[in-house]
């Protein structure tokens, strides 16, 4: 009972996508390590400038970091000045090429990591944690999301005696594989001591492609069987065809009854 499991670990391979794209036999540990010091330093480097997570793809002879930030104008810098340093670092660092790529988050209040962090920076300057919490979770509510859970825990207003809090609204689906829930955690440290804050974002089902209805789809339907036309009403639309024609060629058509009176007036 009460097995916890990381939202995004569980859903990896089914909704999600991994942080870091490369493939290793032998130096994984070494490469493992590399990108956890890149993290950190790209994390160090620029801590007010509301960084979500940092995705590592390494090809032949380049790694690429994409960071995905609600500030990309303090990452950048005055003329990417920042972001040039922070390559040069990181190359200093790797020994080989980096390529850094920014990716902006529009809306930071449904960033689970984002709503953990301001929650943890409001505790850090003594603001009482139910009214950051409730803050939190209504302003994440109010710009579209299904449910948010936001808990803490710690010696919270300074109390002896630890304990968690909660605060709860819409639904959150945790064992819903389909669900597209964010997950982030962060800590506040205060005088006190530390205090952790989990975040919880559900945004809705994401209902992945089944293999039999991309089969389906893949099976084009044969063209119905045209049933035969009767013979009166082919000939019936291949004279008014013909009459069309001869009105465009500039003949006026006329009937037999007709032909054998200009004969006649002719004879």
């Amino acid at each position: 009972m009460g097995q916890k499991v990381h939202p995004h670990g569980f859903r990896i391979g089914i909704l999600y996508d991994w942080e870091s794209k490369w493939f290793a036999e032998r130096d994984y540990t070494q490469r493992l390590h590399q990108d956890l010091e890149l993290r950190r330093r790209v994390l160090q480097e620029l801590p007010d400038a509301s960084i979500s997570h940092v995705e590592v793809d390494r090809n032949a002879n380049l790694v690429t970091i994409t960071i995905h930030t609600a500030k990309p104008g303090i990452v950048i810098g005055r003329g990417g000045a920042k972001v040039e340093e922070l390559r040069n670092s990181l190359e200093h660092y790797s020994g080989g090429r980096v390529r850094v790529n920014i990716q902006e988050i529009r809306t930071p209040e449904l960033d689970a990591y984002l709503v953990a962090r301001s929650v943890a920076d409001q505790l850090e300057r003594r603001v009482a944690f139910r009214r950051a919490v409730k803050q939190a979770v209504q302003r994440t509510m109010q710009r579209g999301a299904l449910g948010v859970r936001v808990a803490i825990a710690g010696r919270l207003g300074g109390a002896e005696m630890s304990r968690k809090e909660s605060e709860t609204q819409g639904q959150v689906p945790r064992h819903t594989l389909r669900a597209d829930i964010d997950y982030g955690i962060a800590e506040a440290h205060t005088t006190f001591g530390r205090i952790g804050v989990k975040c919880w974002i559900y945004k809705g089902l994401i209902l992945p492609e089944r293999p039999s209805e991309r089969r389906r789809e893949e099976i084009v339907p044969e063209p119905a069987p045209v049933a035969p036309r009767p013979a009166a009403e082919i000939e019936a639309e291949a004279a008014e065809h013909a009459a069309a024609a001869a009105v465009a060629s500039g003949h006026t058509a006329i009937s037999m009854e007709q032909q054998e009176l200009v004969q006649r007036g002719g004879s």
